[in-house]
């Protein structure tokens, strides 16, 4: 048949159909969207490193969206300050809330536990846990301590282990929870000089992507969001092999995602249960798949870089 005799013979224009069709499916799309969006409102969300950088955007836009907030860091003064800065904001839309304060060290497992007792005496129960809270690292692997890689290590991966654990259970009784760690692009391709950092986020990478198919079965949801570069003082507070502080911007940080792009990104995948979200531009992601197909050219990009980076030190 003709377009036209099709036309004629359903009474109807075969590109309105076709169009017609097309809206249909985008509506279906949106509902079933809408219908999956968990709501925050009135949600108890914790979030590590909450004083600073990304998890102080974290908790702009949950607790905007409505979220019962535990914020958690190792100063209370600038923990108290997000909160003072939270209270002045509201467009009186969405009902919000004070948010707690619990301060620990995620690096000192000894106040760990206690942390968690005293997260769920706030209101009982955890819905979402951010594992926001980090340090970074730069440094040739030949001039950095191994106690320096323990002690990034300690930070990036057992602090958030141990505080996920420590909360984990209460998640399970009552079957509902979403846990979130913040990883990297690195905790996908390793870079050199940031091999204690890298490290660290392959390792929070594996654990969850464990946890995820290991609690599923009691109800709980687990993403890892993957940022690459954030405009935040990350690499200002990074540590070097003997463990001084780094206290450089790197040209790669400022030209960064905006933070409060990547907060609304996390938002995002607890709303909509994304288990896996790279945020990286077109080159990053790249690598991320080189790494996998054609892991020999992803190895000489990394070596050359390598020796890039070595004769800028040089200079």
């Amino acid at each position: 048949l003709s377009f036209s005799q099709m036309e004629r013979s359903l009474g109807v224009g075969v590109g309105a159909l076709a169009l017609g069709t097309a809206g249909l499916l985008l509506l279906l799309k949106i509902i079933q969207r809408a219908r999956g969006r968990q709501n925050l409102q009135d949600k108890v969300v914790v979030i590590t490193g909450a004083s600073s950088g990304l998890g102080k955007e974290c908790a702009h836009v949950f607790h905007a969206a409505g979220a019962r907030l535990i914020l958690c860091g190792r100063n209370q003064k600038r923990l108290q300050e997000v909160v003072q800065e939270l209270e002045a904001v509201t467009d009186g839309k969405i009902r919000t809330y004070i948010p707690c304060i619990v301060v620990f060290d995620l690096s000192d497992p000894d106040t760990v536990s206690r942390a968690a007792i005293e997260i769920l005496k706030c209101h009982g129960h955890v819905d979402v846990l951010i594992n926001n809270a980090g340090i970074s690292y730069r440094g040739s692997i030949l001039e950095t301590r191994v106690s320096v890689q323990r002690d990034v290590m300690e930070t990036n991966y057992f602090g958030p282990v141990a505080f996920t654990q420590a909360v984990l259970p209460s998640m399970v009784e009552r079957g509902s929870g979403h846990i979130v760690a913040i990883s990297s692009v690195q905790g996908k391709i390793a870079i050199p000089y940031r091999s204690a950092y890298a490290a660290s986020k392959h390792a929070m990478q594996a654990y969850f992507d464990c946890l995820r198919a290991e609690v599923e079965r009691f109800g709980l949801q687990v993403s890892v969001i993957s940022p690459g570069y954030i405009r935040t003082n990350l690499s200002v507070n990074a540590i070097t092999g003997d463990g001084s502080k780094y206290g450089v911007m790197d040209r790669t940080t400022a030209m960064g995602w905006d933070p409060e792009k990547v907060a609304q990104a996390v938002l995002k995948a607890v709303c909509y249960r994304q288990k896996d979200v790279l945020l990286a531009g077109p080159l990053p992601a790249l690598a991320v798949y080189l790494r996998t197909l054609w892991p020999a050219a992803f190895f000489s990009v990394m070596a050359s870089r390598a020796k890039k980076e070595q004769r800028v030190k040089e200079q």
